[in-house]
């Protein structure tokens, strides 16, 4: 399905991110099963509760199974990926099928989100506001929000040029956006998420506002350096990609040099008995 007609976004149920995609066609909401799953159960595994869960609905003869599409979305790891995914009514029937203390506020929070997209519909700032007052609930301040939602807009200049301009695989998105990341800070992005001790987290979602400054610059060159060159397809976009990294590369060592603070930060917003288990 065309990207243009789709838009995804991540909601919060009791501080746990739901992905969730709105399928412009069909007029509705589709949440990632997994996701779901996780918050409802507390399950460590919540792909393996769900492989089993669909084999035990399908062995009785359910067929809310047989409703479940796929739709790629940004997984833990900054790749898209198939993901599982339900319509609300769907959802809903396959909770009944969950034992959960969580099910029936989980009910009521479903009802408010699908309402609240009507209203996104009408006023789009409401979303921009949601997207800040989830932010602000997960201990963001306001300097931080403000620099992540105009990197955002930032990248997404950036991803709109690529997907006009034959870079269609995510594949690709990936390995470009990983390619202005080592140009800029001479790591990957998982090493940068290693630094980090992140696992499944998203990276961007951890970095200090200078780390999100410099990815922004970074990106914006990229975008802009290929408009000039006007490359088309993902072997004429890597140049774009080098030269725009290393814009933001020297930007950064001479920020480093003037101020003597390191841009690049092993710093994350983990919960502290989170950040304790992953030092043991």
């Amino acid at each position: 399905m065309n990207k243009k007609n789709q838009q995804k976004s991540i909601v919060i149920f009791e501080h746990e991110p739901v992905r969730r995609i709105w399928v412009e066609k069909e007029e509705q909401w589709y949440f990632s099963i997994i996701d779901v799953i996780g918050v409802l159960t507390g399950s460590i595994d919540p792909p393996a509760y769900w492989r089993k869960l669909k084999q035990r609905l399908g062995e009785e003869g359910n067929q809310t199974v047989t409703n479940c599409h796929a739709f790629k979305m940004l997984a833990p790891d900054n790749k898209m990926r198939q993901t599982d995914c339900f319509s609300t009514e769907n959802l809903l029937r396959l909770v009944q099928s969950i034992p959960s203390p969580k099910a029936e506020p989980f009910k009521l929070w479903l009802a408010r989100v699908g309402y609240e997209r009507l209203k996104e519909t009408a006023d789009p700032g409401i979303a921009v506001n949601r997207a800040r007052d989830n932010w602000k609930k997960l201990g963001r301040s306001e300097k931080w929000i403000t620099q992540r939602m105009r990197g955002q807009e930032i990248r997404n200049k950036l991803t709109d040029y690529w997907s006009e301009n034959e870079v269609t695989q995510e594949k690709e998105y990936a390995l470009l956006t990983d390619i202005i990341h080592k140009e800029w800070t001479d790591l990957t992005t998982r090493q940068h998420k290693n630094l980090k001790k992140l696992k499944q987290e998203n990276l961007r979602d951890h970095m200090s506002e200078a780390e999100l400054l410099f990815t922004a610059l970074a990106e914006l060159s990229t975008a802009q350096i290929a408009k000039k060159e006007q490359a088309v397809g993902y072997n004429k976009n890597i140049p774009p990609a080098k030269k725009g990294g290393a814009v933001a590369k020297r930007a950064r060592k001479d920020y480093e040099l003037q101020t003597g603070q390191k841009v690049i930060s092993g710093e994350n917003f983990l919960p502290a008995g989170e950040k304790f288990k992953r030092l043991t």
